[in-house]
């Protein structure tokens, strides 16, 4: 089976997901934006928002890594043009996880005040990562369900349907964050931060009907549980297992960086929130051709087809490497109105443009990486991602943010770690790659 890495056909993959990736840092830059233009306390609002943000972010992709680990399994069925012996596995995979969401929706519900007190937040911002939380943490179960599903589409070579539910899921978040958030004069009254959650929540509930539907009417895939489990269970919780360790360190890494821009003060957690969201923005737009990677590297793997393996990571990072340099250049473009989309705080301005640069630097570098990891995703070499990042992590990113705060830099000690972290995370993928298929392609 001929696998076509075109730039036609791969960018038939990638520009859907691509614009399905930018839809959850849109929903957060949505929130943003929107909160931190109201009239009531909108700095500790926005501090609020980027500190709950922070911590959802962990736990969706903790547990979202569903999604790469169905990708990669259906993907290498489907080069081995056996996709028949593996329709019964999504369903089963999907309940684990959604079980396992409930579970964590529970306990972390209970214990809110616990967790953000723990992330340095205090009084009136901690007020309002409880409210905010309590209401936003509903829509966890169906953003796994939501991803889970994509994860089939990704296996089946398709982009096209996640990026229908992703672009819908957007714009109904958008449309109703305006509403619930600033309220209507006459008919409906501002609910402010509560508002901005709960327009989440339906926007979520909402994707996930339509991710339902989609898979149903779609393709021959059955959400119908039947026992016993599949042979490929044990892999499959394998990889989720080596993925959730991964993402693990990935969010002790955001922990330890949203935590000390806690601690800063104020306007130092809300710019903070401002750049992260943008960093995020920006790693979801290179994901449009990280997804492609993973879809394609799973495939070709499958058909053992090494040398057009090779030609395609040799083409996705030039790509990734573009992407990343276009997203920069379109932020020094804009450099100053990005800042006053989110915030008319003049403190926080001040904090944001000092360190914007950075995190516009860096995009290239992600670009890089992303590629590499997603190809490894599709590949299934997650326990190598897992030791990487948990290496990166304790070995580099947390030493070299308390050096740089123990110099006084406060968010350039964040943003320059953040750099460093990227490029250990990326090169001994690359390293390893190149090692490994360069002999299988002169060989095969």
């Amino acid at each position: 089976m001929n696998t076509n890495i075109s730039f036609k056909n791969i960018n038939k993959l990638a520009i859907p997901a691509l614009i399905a990736g930018i839809a959850e840092p849109v929903l957060s830059i949505t929130d943003t934006a929107i909160i931190g233009n109201i009239d009531v306390n909108a700095t500790e609002s926005l501090a609020a928002v980027g500190i709950v943000g922070a911590f959802i972010s962990m736990l969706v992709w903790v547990f979202g890594q569903i999604r790469s680990a169905i990708s990669s399994i259906v993907s290498q069925y489907v080069g081995a043009n056996k996709i028949n012996e593996v329709k019964s596995l999504p369903a089963q995979a999907i309940a684990i996880v959604v079980l396992g969401s409930l579970l964590i929706l529970g306990i972390s519900y209970l214990f809110s005040r616990e967790i953000f007190a723990f992330y340095n937040a205090s009084g009136e911002i901690l007020e309002y990562c409880i409210t905010y939380f309590n209401i936003r943490i509903f829509g966890f179960p169906f953003s796994l369900f939501v991803f889970a599903i994509f994860g089939i589409f990704r296996g089946l070579q398709n982009t096209f349907y996640p990026m229908i539910i992703a672009i819908t899921g957007a714009l109904l978040n958008i449309v109703l964050d305006i509403i619930l958030v600033y309220g209507i004069e006459g008919y409906f009254p501002a609910m402010n931060i509560e508002g901005a959650a709960y327009a989440s929540v339906i926007a979520q509930i909402s994707m996930a009907i339509m991710s339902l539907v989609l898979l149903m009417k779609k393709t021959k895939i059955s959400l119908k549980l039947s026992l016993p489990f599949h042979a490929e269970i044990p892999r499959l919780l394998g990889m989720i297992g080596n993925l959730f360790i991964r993402t693990i360190a990935l969010n002790t890494a955001l922990y330890f960086a949203t935590s000390y821009a806690t601690s800063y003060g104020k306007e130092y957690i809300a710019a903070y929130t401002i750049g992260l969201n943008l960093w995020l923005l920006g790693a979801f737009s290179i994901d449009g051709y990280s997804s492609a990677g993973n879809i394609l590297s799973g495939k070709l793997l499958g058909a053992k087809d090494y040398k057009t393996l090779l030609k395609l990571s040799n083409k996705l990072i030039i790509y990734g490497f573009g992407t990343g340099v276009v997203m920069a250049l379109i932020g020094f473009a804009f450099y100053e109105p990005i800042g006053r989309i989110f915030t008319k705080d003049p403190l926080v301005l001040d904090q944001f443009y000092m360190t914007f640069w950075l995190v516009l630097a860096m995009q290239p570098i992600c670009g890089i990486t992303y590629i590499l990891d997603g190809m490894f995703k599709g590949m299934g070499e997650m326990k190598f991602l897992r030791n990487l990042l948990i290496a990166s992590t304790g070995l580099v990113f947390i030493p070299s943010l308390l050096f740089f705060d123990s110099l006084d830099l406060k968010l350039y000690a964040i943003w320059i770690t953040f750099v460093l972290w990227m490029v250990i995370r990326g090169l001994p993928i690359f390293i390893k790659f190149r090692s490994k298929f360069i002999p299988l392609a002169e060989n095969s």
